[in-house]
């Protein structure tokens, strides 16, 4: 898949595309069946699929929000690619691009540097100034520059309307399965080993302490799978400021299970699974090292494995 970051940096593949245009974070189910309607029109007509995508999230510009991402651009990059999408094109979204109106971004973007012959939207996505352009405002526009539209709806699960919104609410709060359920996939932080304080090798679980640069991590301990160098490894992650040692930081600390290596440097990706507990202050650190084992046998009776 080709990835362009910016305008200036696309060049057509052919004389028309196949696009979908979104904020696309978490490629969540909803997404999902975007792209797939995506990668199935430009097979059908023979044409390149393209994804146009956004970084910053706009609500960052524009609402002044502290809104965290579900993955970092590379991660949405990967989730798309894996559909089989052929390129994507990243928009720098910033005040001048946020200024465009949206007749202009039908015309100067979808259609003239895009050339695209099919859009594809979810049904609440906007654009343009003052999020002017929507659905209607595509469908005025298409039998005057001959190209389709196709507006998604929602994905409904469980009576639950699927969203990004919701994901990261779920995700802030813990509760890594409904988000898992929304996803369609398991949850997964990625970043690097770092050296920490030992505080786990103290206590008889040394752990791998994880810098990532992904903006939300779930509060508790969970039971985990953990990548690295493209093996997989049942891994017991706790996220938290280790309230029994008076920290202030978060931090993200994974014990592989059967794994007994220096980790240090090394590239790391975590996939959370269930949650055992939130994070709670013992009395002493043997109390914490007592309900750790507690906790290690839980994750190993989930991987079904002996200690």
């Amino acid at each position: 898949m080709q990835v362009i970051k910016g305008f200036e940096k696309y060049a057509p593949f052919s004389s028309e595309s196949i696009l979908a245009i979104g904020n696309f974070d978490g490629i969540h189910l909803g997404h999902q069946k975007i792209l797939h309607l995506l990668e199935e029109k430009a097979k059908n007509q023979a044409l390149p699929s393209l994804v146009l995508t956004f970084s910053p999230h706009p609500e960052k510009i524009l609402g002044g929000k502290i809104i965290k991402m579900i993955q970092t651009l590379d991660q949405r990059v990967r989730e798309i690619k894996k559909i089989g999408i052929k390129a994507v094109l990243i928009v720098p979204f910033d005040e001048k691009f946020s200024s465009l109106p949206g007749q202009d971004f039908i015309q100067k973007i979808v259609v003239n540097t895009l050339k695209a012959k099919v859009v594809i939207i979810g049904e609440n996505f906007r654009f343009g100034k003052n999020r002017e352009g929507d659905i209607s405002l595509l469908r005025q526009s298409a039998s005057r520059f001959n190209f389709q539209v196709y507006s998604i709806p929602p994905v409904v699960k469980d009576r639950m309307t699927v969203s990004s919104s919701l994901i990261r609410s779920s995700l802030l709060d813990g509760k890594i399965e409904l988000a898992n359920d929304l996803l369609g996939r398991l949850y997964e932080i990625e970043g690097k080993v770092i050296k920490g304080k030992s505080r786990g090798k103290a206590l008889g679980f040394p752990t791998a302490n994880i810098e990532t640069e992904n903006e939300i991590i779930p509060p508790g301990v969970f039971i985990t799978t953990a990548w690295i160098d493209s093996k997989s490894f049942p891994s017991l992650t706790n996220v938290g400021n280790r309230p029994t040692f008076n920290q202030q930081e978060t931090i993200i600390e994974s014990y592989i299970i059967n794994l007994n290596k220096n980790l240090y440097g090394k590239k790391i990706r975590v996939n959370f699974i269930k949650k055992i507990r939130n994070e709670m202050k013992f009395k002493t650190p043997s109390d914490l090292s007592q309900q750790i084992k507690k906790d290690l046998e839980k994750a190993k009776d989930y991987f079904s494995l002996k200690s």
